[in-house]
């Protein structure tokens, strides 16, 4: 007798994900679909079979209110009042009247074109269009558990709770003995108590609509009883033009292409180069803070003074630094190809490393974090051979150093991780490197460290539990989960070993600290940022990586 193989929770949950991007990926091609149709059916069964932890309590009749706070910091403020969402290219929006929006942790540019449609533009690639689906399908099928908790019948007709609702808010003041009666309903029609309410409320909150929470419910309701009761569908549709573009690396090739003139510019193309991929600001202060803030760091020493640049309050400290750099050879590239990724250039032969007037120091090319699959557009086309006037030839890569945030999956916010490989999520393909980088470099500073392998996965808002768990215990020696690593080495070992436009022994040093721990209640993403947590992580790494390439002598790596 044949045994029958049942599948495991992850295995069911991994079969999940690969639906989705399949069927995303369809949807694209298609042109549009209506997520709350039957276009969209196969989207949201997938993900309420999966049931990310992000997401929390999306499959509950209870409103996630953790999954919606994060979800929509990541999408345009006024979406949830479109019943059209269009993905375009960059198609020349910004020189229009329309006003910028963008989302307060996604660096991409959107346009509400009228009171129905919102426009997105994705230059980014494919797993900005997955990041983007997967926020809105969450999101409605969010707003189809209102709609079913406020309707009594097929004829429009809702509950008193809503009706409330609906009248605080579409009225043109709201006091706070108002707001705590429409709190009250909203927690009876969200199935959340009044404290959960209440202590959430704020969150949602912008400076020019304290009562943001409140309306977004009400008009996220609002567009799913249409839908519940009409043919009023929501519909995402993506450009002919994206369409057109997706995949050839139009603002990858642009983004570098203005890298390497400004190099040709300076007459640093020959220059020995260090890649930094990293935030923007743990380079520059530790290279320039000391010398622009020297009381405070006489007073409070280096590290706090890392912390206090952190804060949002110290902007003018964080100028001073800036000119400092720009002084001593910073050049600051704002990206305006369209891959949002801006970049610093610093010469060191200014004094920085004591290499003062020495033509031949090194120049670092510090580049802000890609997003997913991107990694590889922006790497791949950077490491290509230039052009000039003179002729073809290779940039002068010496490192390749890649600083990011990751889930762990034993450890805590805060941690370092280093890698000794890359798995791609869903796939055998497998990257293992040397990393110049090892776990002795961080002993004895009071951060934990660990080393193994990371997982590249499709999406960090599409991993569960049981995947996770499955990850942490299978031979792979997972210890964690990004979304770029994957893409930045098959990049590399692309340029160093096939294309050969860098050498075959660049160095290669890889780190990431540790952002969130998906497996541990409270400590999601969801739950929200590191804050002054990551400082010491970040300039840890950042310190060490410029250790390294100063001393230009890397130790061998130590296998622990």
């Amino acid at each position: 007798m044949i045994e029958s193989h049942k599948r495991t929770r992850a295995q069911e949950s991994s079969n999940a994900i690969e639906r989705m991007y399949i069927t995303m990926r369809h949807l694209f091609n298609r042109g549009f679909y209506k997520p709350m149709g039957v276009s969209g059916e196969t989207l949201r069964e997938a993900l309420l079979e999966l049931r990310p932890e992000i997401y929390g309590s999306i499959g509950e009749d209870k409103a996630e209110l953790e999954g919606l706070s994060y979800v929509l910091d990541r999408l345009p403020i006024g979406i949830e009042e479109c019943r059209f969402i269009n993905l375009t290219s960059d198609e020349g929006f910004g020189d229009s009247h329309f006003e910028v929006i963008i989302p307060r942790r996604r660096r991409r540019n959107c346009y509400r074109i009228d009171e129905e449609q919102m426009n997105i533009e994705v230059t980014r690639g494919r797993s900005e269009i997955y990041d983007i689906l997967t926020h809105l399908t969450f999101l409605f099928i969010e707003s189809h558990k209102l709609a079913r908790a406020v309707l009594i019948n097929d004829n429009k007709n809702t509950t008193r709770d809503w009706k409330k609702i609906e009248a605080i808010a579409t009225s043109t003041e709201i006091d706070e003995e108002t707001r705590e009666v429409g709190i009250t309903h909203l927690a009876s029609v969200m199935s959340r108590t009044f404290e959960e309410i209440r202590h959430v409320y704020p969150r949602f909150a912008t400076l020019e609509n304290p009562d943001r929470f409140l309306h977004f419910i009400y008009n996220l309701g609002r567009l799913a009883i249409d839908e519940v009761t009409g043919d009023d569908k929501r519909t995402v549709t993506f450009s002919a033009v994206l369409r057109e573009r997706l995949g050839h690396h139009i603002h990858g090739a642009r983004w570098a292409r203005n890298i390497k003139t400004t190099l040709e510019q300076r007459g640093w193309l020959q220059r020995p180069l260090h890649i930094i991929s990293s935030n923007l600001h743990s380079v520059m202060n530790v290279l320039h803070a000391q010398r622009a803030l020297p009381d405070l760091c006489a007073e409070h020493g280096v590290m706090e003074t890392y912390s206090k640049l952190s804060e949002d309050s110290q902007g003018q400290l964080r100028q001073r630094v800036t000119d400092e750099a720009l002084a001593h050879g910073m050049i600051y590239i704002k990206d305006r190809s369209g891959a949002n990724i801006d970049v610093q250039l610093f010469d060191l032969a200014q004094d920085v490393f004591g290499n003062a007037g020495d033509e031949t120091a090194p120049v670092l090319i510090v580049m802000d974090y890609a997003f997913g699959e991107q990694a590889y557009e922006v790497m791949d086309e950077l490491l290509r051979s230039y052009e000039t006037d003179a002729g073809t030839g290779n940039l002068n890569v010496k490192s390749i150093n890649i600083m990011g945030k990751a889930g762990i999956l034993d450890g805590n916010k805060g941690d370092i991780m280093i890698p000794n490989a890359h798995l791609f999520e869903g796939t055998a393909d497998n990257y293992p490197f040397k990393n110049q980088l090892s776990k002795s470099d961080f002993e004895g500073q009071g951060v934990p460290c660990v080393k193994g392998t990371m997982i590249t996965v499709l999406g960090t808002s599409l991993q569960n539990r049981d995947i996770l768990e499955f990850f942490k215990a299978s031979s792979w020696n997972v210890m964690g989960l990004e979304m770029e690593g994957a893409h930045y080495q098959k990049a590399i070992q692309a340029a160093s070993r096939i294309r050969m436009s860098i050498k075959k022994k660049v160095d290669l040093r890889y780190a990431y600290y540790a952002s969130d721990n998906p497996l541990m209640t409270g400590h999601t993403l969801a739950s929200g940022g590191l804050g002054l947590t990551g400082v010491r992580p970040v300039y840890l790494i950042t310190e060490t990586i410029l250790k390294q390439i100063q001393n230009n002598q890397p130790k061998p790596t130590i296998d622990e």
